[in-house]
Protein backbone atom coordinates (compact mmCIF):
# COMPACT_ATOMS: atom_id res chain seq x y z
CA UNK A 1 0.00 0.00 0.00
CA UNK A 2 1.31 3.43 -0.78
CA UNK A 3 0.58 5.91 1.71
CA UNK A 4 1.24 9.05 0.67
CA UNK A 5 2.81 11.40 3.58
CA UNK A 6 0.49 13.97 5.47
CA UNK A 7 2.86 16.17 7.01
CA UNK A 8 6.62 16.47 8.86
CA UNK A 9 8.26 18.71 11.35
CA UNK A 10 10.64 21.14 10.46
CA UNK A 11 13.56 22.10 12.67
CA UNK A 12 13.23 25.81 13.05
CA UNK A 13 14.97 28.21 15.90
CA UNK A 14 13.24 28.85 18.49
CA UNK A 15 9.85 27.67 17.02
CA UNK A 16 8.36 24.95 15.63
CA UNK A 17 7.17 24.27 11.78
CA UNK A 18 5.36 21.95 9.37
CA UNK A 19 5.02 21.07 6.09
CA UNK A 20 2.02 19.58 5.35
CA UNK A 21 0.82 17.94 2.02
CA UNK A 22 -2.95 16.99 0.38
CA UNK A 23 -3.88 15.86 -2.78
CA UNK A 24 -6.53 18.83 -3.22
CA UNK A 25 -7.09 21.73 -0.76
CA UNK A 26 -9.66 20.03 1.29
CA UNK A 27 -7.25 17.04 2.43
CA UNK A 28 -4.31 19.86 2.71
CA UNK A 29 -6.20 21.78 5.69
CA UNK A 30 -7.72 18.57 7.85
CA UNK A 31 -3.93 17.46 7.24
CA UNK A 32 -2.89 20.70 8.79
CA UNK A 33 -5.53 20.05 11.69
CA UNK A 34 -4.29 16.98 12.16
CA UNK A 35 -0.29 17.78 12.43
CA UNK A 36 -1.39 21.06 14.80
CA UNK A 37 -2.66 18.10 17.35
CA UNK A 38 -0.40 16.22 17.06
CA UNK A 39 2.45 18.92 17.94
CA UNK A 40 0.24 19.17 21.00
CA UNK A 41 -0.32 15.85 22.43
CA UNK A 42 -0.49 11.94 21.61
CA UNK A 43 -3.61 11.87 19.06
CA UNK A 44 -3.89 7.70 19.79
CA UNK A 45 -5.11 8.88 23.49
CA UNK A 46 -8.06 11.49 21.64
CA UNK A 47 -11.88 9.91 21.54
CA UNK A 48 -14.07 11.64 19.18
CA UNK A 49 -16.86 12.45 21.42
CA UNK A 50 -17.41 15.88 20.41
CA UNK A 51 -17.43 17.80 17.08
CA UNK A 52 -17.07 21.45 16.42
CA UNK A 53 -17.71 23.91 13.70
CA UNK A 54 -14.73 25.99 12.72
CA UNK A 55 -15.62 28.68 10.12
CA UNK A 56 -12.84 31.36 8.94
CA UNK A 57 -12.79 32.84 5.72
CA UNK A 58 -9.67 35.39 4.48
CA UNK A 59 -8.90 36.86 1.10
CA UNK A 60 -5.77 34.19 0.71
CA UNK A 61 -4.87 30.77 1.14
CA UNK A 62 -1.72 31.74 3.49
CA UNK A 63 -4.24 33.85 5.49
CA UNK A 64 -6.66 31.33 5.75
CA UNK A 65 -4.44 28.56 7.02
CA UNK A 66 -3.30 30.91 9.94
CA UNK A 67 -6.74 31.73 10.57
CA UNK A 68 -7.51 28.03 10.26
CA UNK A 69 -4.96 27.42 13.05
CA UNK A 70 -5.32 30.26 14.72
CA UNK A 71 -9.24 29.03 15.83
CA UNK A 72 -8.26 25.24 16.38
CA UNK A 73 -5.75 26.88 18.83
CA UNK A 74 -8.39 29.17 20.08
CA UNK A 75 -10.93 26.45 20.46
CA UNK A 76 -8.00 24.33 22.48
CA UNK A 77 -7.01 26.98 24.47
CA UNK A 78 -10.07 28.52 25.58
CA UNK A 79 -12.73 25.07 25.94
CA UNK A 80 -9.74 22.96 26.32
CA UNK A 81 -10.28 20.86 23.43
CA UNK A 82 -8.32 18.01 21.57
CA UNK A 83 -9.30 17.20 18.22
CA UNK A 84 -7.99 14.50 15.83
CA UNK A 85 -9.77 14.64 12.93
CA UNK A 86 -11.12 17.28 10.53
CA UNK A 87 -13.93 16.94 8.04
CA UNK A 88 -13.99 19.85 5.13
CA UNK A 89 -17.49 20.70 4.49
CA UNK A 90 -16.57 23.96 2.21
CA UNK A 91 -13.98 25.86 1.20
CA UNK A 92 -14.21 27.94 -1.54
CA UNK A 93 -14.19 32.24 -1.92
CA UNK A 94 -12.09 32.44 0.75
CA UNK A 95 -13.84 30.53 3.37
CA UNK A 96 -13.47 27.70 5.11
CA UNK A 97 -16.29 25.59 6.75
CA UNK A 98 -15.23 22.62 8.88
CA UNK A 99 -15.79 19.81 11.27
CA UNK A 100 -13.46 18.96 14.03
CA UNK A 101 -14.16 15.80 16.19
CA UNK A 102 -12.10 15.50 19.49
CA UNK A 103 -12.75 15.59 23.12
CA UNK A 104 -12.13 17.31 26.19
CA UNK A 105 -8.47 17.74 28.02
CA UNK A 106 -8.56 14.78 30.40
CA UNK A 107 -5.39 15.32 32.79
CA UNK A 108 -5.47 11.19 33.49
CA UNK A 109 -5.34 10.38 29.37
CA UNK A 110 -3.71 13.33 28.10
CA UNK A 111 -0.42 14.61 28.04
CA UNK A 112 -0.02 18.03 26.56
CA UNK A 113 3.78 17.11 24.77
CA UNK A 114 3.89 21.03 23.09
CA UNK A 115 2.26 24.38 24.10
CA UNK A 116 2.15 26.41 21.27
CA UNK A 117 1.15 30.26 22.05
CA UNK A 118 0.53 31.31 17.85
CA UNK A 119 0.20 29.95 14.66
CA UNK A 120 2.86 33.21 13.02
CA UNK A 121 2.36 34.32 9.29
CA UNK A 122 6.79 33.80 9.27
CA UNK A 123 7.71 31.60 6.08
CA UNK A 124 4.18 31.04 5.30
CA UNK A 125 3.05 28.98 2.06
CA UNK A 126 0.14 27.37 0.78
CA UNK A 127 1.02 26.24 -2.80
CA UNK A 128 0.53 23.54 -5.47
CA UNK A 129 3.62 22.14 -7.17
CA UNK A 130 3.85 18.92 -9.11
CA UNK A 131 0.05 18.28 -8.99
CA UNK A 132 -0.41 18.18 -4.73
CA UNK A 133 -0.81 21.04 -2.77
CA UNK A 134 1.87 21.86 0.31
CA UNK A 135 1.34 24.31 3.07
CA UNK A 136 4.66 25.48 5.51
CA UNK A 137 3.51 26.93 9.20
CA UNK A 138 5.67 27.96 11.35
CA UNK A 139 4.50 27.94 15.51
CA UNK A 140 5.63 30.33 18.21
CA UNK A 141 6.11 27.87 21.38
Amino acid sequence: MNKRKKFRLLDHTADLGILVYGKDLEELFSNAGEAFFDIITDLRRVRERTERIIRVGSSNLEDLMVQWLGELLYVHDVDGLLFRSFFIDELRDGSLKARARGEAFDGKRHVINTEIKAVTYHQIEVKKEKGRWRARVIFDL
